[in-house]
């Protein structure tokens, strides 16, 4: 079996592909790791055939969705699962046929509804059901502290000592663990009480992930973040930089429109001399009476850069191809010294 592990953060993802047929699947893929992964199979000759999230995250951005567009292979979740774009929705106990490799899912609700392990040869990917000297935490959406209980007491554990544990998160660098090692030494599994268990579980107070509800409503759902937004944005739209910007102010030579997508009151704070306010939640209605001829050329502004991005890929995509955004927005101008204008006029 080819193996690899790709670590980002605390997040864990796992690339496995059969030596004889190059066959490969792709076990929790992260957003921000998508390059890397078709860099690992394109290195060892392989085809990812699976793309399989054990669970819906709520702690990062699934790449699964992004890279079954880009492949043309199926999304593997548990039938449990809420997101509309899975493809392939295993039940427990079934298998996933990769190359020479059997892939088998094992349903361990708990850290979710839809949680499940696989199990192939020595190993088994346990997701957030199971983590290196802990679990999965039960007080996200669908968690069920009583339901992992069960899921590790009477499944997980229960299986051979000797099976190399890979989860999906790990912090301390360390690479696997087995079952052995966990029922000997992990601190949450040495509740064996289902009601002791509970109780721990319901008292760890632990802090809310980052971005949980931006994650949890993509992964769901298969909707964009807002960095995906950005990203694709960026990728049609051409930017000025701060010094060209500032040229072409002070040398008069280019009639150049400047549209400021902030709200009144920061563009009154202070705004580049010269430029028009048209905030970004009223572009599309006041579009055609601000801007009447779709030739000219248009610099678009806002306080950070990312607003203005969006703005003029709407831009663009409506006609104006001379639309850009400015690299840095508002802020960087400040910053870099150029003058401000104070107050309601351009």
């Amino acid at each position: 079996m080819l193996f690899e592990t790709v670590s980002a953060g605390g997040c864990r993802s796992y690339v496995i592909g059969c030596e004889e047929t190059c066959a490969a699947a792709l076990i929790d893929p992260e957003l921000g790791q998508l390059d890397r992964y078709l860099a690992l199979a394109a290195r060892d000759g392989l085809r990812i055939r699976y793309l399989i999230d054990t669970h819906t995250h709520a702690d990062h951005f699934s790449a699964t969705q992004q890279l079954a567009r880009q492949l043309g292979v199926p999304v593997v979740m548990h039938s449990a699962s809420p997101a509309p774009f899975v493809d392939l929705r295993l039940q427990g106990g079934e298998l996933l046929v990769i190359g020479r490799l059997r892939l088998q899912a094992l349903h361990t609700p708990g850290h979710t509804r839809d949680s499940m392990c696989l199990c192939v040869e020595d190993r088994v990917f346990t997701g957030d059901t199971l983590l290196i000297g802990g679990t999965g935490r039960t007080d996200l959406p669908s968690g069920d502290a009583g339901a992992l209980y069960e899921s590790l007491f009477e499944g997980v554990l229960r299986l051979d000592p000797s099976l190399k544990v890979f989860p999906a998160h790990e912090y301390k660098g360390r690479s696997h663990s087995t079952i052995g090692q966990e029922l000997a030494e992990n601190p949450r599994l040495q509740k064996g009480d289902r009601g002791a268990f509970i109780e721990m579980m319901q008292s760890l107070n632990l802090r809310m992930p980052t971005h949980v509800t931006e994650a949890l409503r993509t992964n769901m759902t298969g909707g964009k973040t807002v960095a995906q937004m950005l990203s694709e944005a960026s990728a049609g739209v051409p930017f000025m930089s701060l010094g060209e910007l500032n040229a072409r102010i002070e040398s008069r030579s280019d009639v150049l429109i400047m549209l400021d997508v902030r709200e009144r009151d920061a563009f009154e704070q202070g705004h580049i001399s010269g430029a028009r306010l048209l905030p970004r939640g009223q572009l599309e209605l006041r579009v055609n009476e601000e801007l009447t001829d779709p030739t000219r050329r248009i610099l678009v502004y806002c306080e950070f850069g990312r607003i203005s991005t969006l703005a003029t890929a709407t831009l663009r995509q409506m006609g104006f191809r001379g639309a850009v955004a400015l690299d840095g927005g508002m802020k960087a101008w400040r910053e870099a010294g150029f003058p401000v204008r104070v107050g309601k006029e351009p």
